[in-house]
């Protein structure tokens, strides 16, 4: 075998296509969105390289159009969870042992993949299971995941790099050893590149992983199964489980060879899961590694100097793409009583200038659909409550109809009470509570940002004076692991902005940067001396 110190390919950031009229991913991304809806999809979970069909199946429909199927996917009973774990096991000792230039290999290929033959495909069908517009589709699906193959590539090599001092006579190494064990990766649905990442990180750096991800998103999740087998990704390296999602972590986190969790969703089930852990510590062989980006009452707050068109727009662009269903969405926003009205007037042009929410597959929606029917109703019922609330005024928006998909309008709600639930409670949707605070208030409103919610995922501070900036940077230095200076508080780029939180936002391992693959691996310290003593006698003893 051949040897060498390999360089990999610089990682740079995937560029966006516009999808302009008339351009050519415009017409593929919709000749592919149309060959979707008009197929069933019959989606298997992948264990040990083998299509698993269980004949227990779950339907899936487009959230824009709920009454369209779009196939169906199968449901893993215990049986099958245990060959998941099985086979990663099976799978590991290959793995781990390949020399990780092949590893890199694999995962640079998928990426080209995803640039490439599969661009079309995975952004057709993140805009049907997830409802996202094009524009959504392609910085997430495309992009975003492709950074991450590339950069974690990059860092991967980094981390190898990285290696201690020696001194005369002696050779110093680190070895970057994979966990001893098995990953169970947990994936949201809103976005198709964490879905992709959250196992390919750690198998990157040699692990095996057991995947669930999130129910409403198989149907993209596929996509990245067959991208990961294209590109060479041996059997049993990277399974996926579909299901009843108390059973499968129940079973896997009981398992002595669990070594970790890398996960993304609510706080309430990182918190159990924290404590299921917790529970079976003396089950495992080594102590798990858990790795978590949870939720988010992500705010952004104008000084009385910011410029108003600016703040609008961040308003508008933080709080409504996506339909709000990004943990780092702006959700609550404090606004200074000079510029308030000028700022929501604007805010209120914009969303008058939105189509009524409709498909992704009309590129003139900026709004589409949440995610489902229980997201909808939970949405419905705080804009219902801030109707009829004295203490809440919706001031833009605020209907909503799920007669033929789940749409919620954008709404602007303004509350007297910094307290207010929506200024607290994580919404999850197109909803964003305003607060209108005294201009002389400034240092005591940001001590009411800092104090508000447990979370601290984003936050953003608009301002033109730098001294208030600096104010706002120091005394919200704990309550945003990204924080945004004059700009919306969302849309971390890999490799540039890595992206997590504390709090009860997570565990700021900060995907997106090395410091999340270093979680992922164990380190192991070689020390070689080349001529070894011969007498435990040292000079002092005379």
């Amino acid at each position: 075998m051949g040897n060498g110190f390999f360089q990999v390919p610089p990682a740079t950031n995937e560029p966006v296509k516009s999808y302009a009229p008339g351009s050519p991913e415009r017409e593929a991304v919709l000749k592919q969105y149309k060959a979707y809806y008009a197929g069933t999809a019959d989606i298997p979970m992948t264990i040990g390289g083998r299509e698993v069909r269980t004949g227990n199946t779950r339907r899936m429909a487009p959230p824009h159009e709920h009454g369209h199927t779009l196939g169906q996917y199968h449901l893993a009973g215990k049986k099958d969870v245990e060959a998941a774990i099985a086979s990663s096991l099976q799978a590991r000792q290959a793995w781990a042992a390949l020399p990780w230039e092949h590893r890199a290999a694999v995962f640079l290929k998928a990426a080209d993949l995803i640039a490439g033959p599969y661009r079309a495909r995975i952004n057709a069908a993140t805009m049907l299971a997830q409802s996202k517009t094009v524009h959504q589709a392609e910085i997430d699906a495309a992009c975003e995941l492709i950074d991450f193959l590339r950069y974690n590539v990059e860092f991967m090599a980094g981390i190898y790099r990285e290696q201690p001092e020696s001194s005369d006579g002696i050779w110093n190494r680190v070895e970057y050893r994979p966990l001893e064990g098995f990953i169970y990766a947990i994936t949201p649905f809103n976005f198709t590149a964490i879905a992709g990442n959250l196992p390919a990180s750690a198998a990157m750096m040699g692990n095996v992983v057991v995947w669930k991800p999130s129910d409403h998103q198989i149907f993209s999740a596929q996509v990245i199964v067959e991208v990961f087998k294209e590109a060479g990704l041996p059997d049993g390296v990277i399974n996926t489980v579909f299901g009843d999602p108390v059973m499968i972590t129940d079973t896997l986190l009981t398992h002595p060879d669990f070594s970790g969790i890398h996960f993304t969703g609510s706080t309430e089930v990182f918190k159990a899961i924290w404590k299921k852990i917790g529970e079976n510590i003396g089950t495992y062989k080594t102590y798990p590694r858990i790795v978590g980006e949870t939720g988010g009452k992500d705010f952004i707050v104008a000084h009385p100097s910011a410029d108003p068109q600016q703040v609008a727009t961040a308003i508008t662009r933080g709080a409504f793409e996506l339909q709000g269903q990004k943990c780092s969405a702006a959700s609550r926003v404090y606004l200074p009583k000079s510029t308030a009205n000028t700022i929501l007037e604007r805010v209120k042009k914009d969303i008058a200038s939105f189509r009524k929410p409709g498909s992704p597959a009309d590129m003139g929606n900026f709004i589409t659909a949440v995610i489902h029917e229980g997201s909808f109703d939970k949405l419905a019922g705080f804009i219902d409550r801030a109707k009829a609330d004295k203490k809440a005024q919706i001031i833009a928006g605020g209907h909503y109809d799920k007669s033929v998909g789940y749409f919620i309008e954008p709404t602007v709600i303004l509350t007297t009470d910094p307290h207010y639930v929506t200024m607290e409670t994580e919404l999850f949707g197109p909803v964003v509570t305003v607060y209108i605070y005294e201009d002389a208030q400034w240092d005591a409103t940001l001590e009411l940002i800092d104090k508000t919610s447990e979370y601290a995922l984003t936050g953003a501070v608009l301002s033109t004076d730098r001294y208030a900036i600096d104010q706002a940077t120091r005394a919200l230095e704990n309550c945003a692991g990204n924080f945004y200076i004059n700009d919306k508080p969302t849309g971390a780029v890999v490799g540039q902005q890595p992206f997590g939180g504390a709090r009860a936002s997570g565990t700021n391992d900060k995907a997106g940067s090395a410091q999340n693959l270093l979680r992922w691996v164990s380190p192991r310290l070689i020390k070689e001396t080349f001529v070894s003593p011969t007498d435990y006698r040292y000079p002092f003893l005379g």
